[in-house]
């Protein structure tokens, strides 16, 4: 406990699930967190809890497919602490179809949310680091964003989009000292695969070499190590998938 004090990290999409679990994990190691999400009560509820466990949290509602929404939070975080040193780029939603009956609707939900997101929020937070000469940027991608996905070409593309913006950041930013650096979540027990079949699931983990699911913990601890101050890495994107597609 402790390799995050004093460090001032947000986190968005995380009023539940993976998000949620970044940010308490985070908070464990001594950060200062922003819980954002866009539900008010899901926003209010989380910040709640994580405050009882101890730490400092500031919630508050953004939409991350909204440039105006996404300054007002920073501006915020910045008046109330003064840095921001962790930006984890974690929003994100599925519209899955097979490709033939994939809707623009949902390619370009898709595409706005879990790709020009990361492209919106991280404009305003690393001209905040670059003063600072320093910082530590991590863009939750996704298996599928690697290796692809029947019924996801839309969340596949905001994925493997979302590698490329990872690795230009990481170069175009070194000199800075902010370091840039993607986990790539396999398949994860949240709300997202808790709503498949069980035997679409048997099928899942029958490929796993690991034999389980991961859990939004194990993506946590993935972000931690890029988060901490003595990682000298960047421009990497590390698959946490229980040995899937090894």
């Amino acid at each position: 406990m402790g390799s995050l004090i004093d460090r001032v990290g947000i986190v968005t999409g995380s009023g539940r699930g993976i998000g949620k679990a970044i940010a308490e994990a985070m908070l464990h190691e001594g950060a200062k967190v922003v819980i954002s999400d866009m539900n008010e009560e899901l926003v209010k509820q989380t910040a709640d809890e994580l405050k009882q466990k101890g730490g400092q949290v500031l919630g508050l509602v953004c939409n991350v497919t909204v440039t105006e929404s996404i300054e007002k939070m920073v501006e915020t975080v910045v008046n109330s602490w003064g840095r921001i040193d962790i930006l984890v780029n974690n929003a994100g939603i599925t519209r899955d179809a097979l490709f033939m009956r994939m809707t623009e609707e949902q390619w370009q939900a898709v595409i706005d949310t879990n790709l020009s997101s990361a492209f919106k929020v991280t404009k305003p937070v690393v001209k905040v680091m670059s003063k600072q000469r320093e910082g530590r940027i991590i863009n939750i991608a996704s298996t599928s964003g690697v290796h692809g996905n029947f019924g996801q070409a839309n969340y596949a593309a905001a994925k493997a989009g979302l590698v490329g913006f990872t690795k230009t950041i990481a170069l175009e930013y070194a000199s800075r000292n902010i370091t840039c650096n993607a986990v790539a979540p396999g398949f994860i027990d949240t709300a997202m695969t808790q709503a498949l079949s069980q035997d679409v699931v048997t099928k899942i983990l029958d490929k796993v070499p690991l034999g389980r699911m991961g859990t939004p913990d194990d993506i946590a601890k993935a972000v931690l190590f890029f988060a901490g101050p003595g990682a000298y890495v960047t421009g990497q994107v590390l698959e946490v998938n229980g040995g899937l597609y090894t």
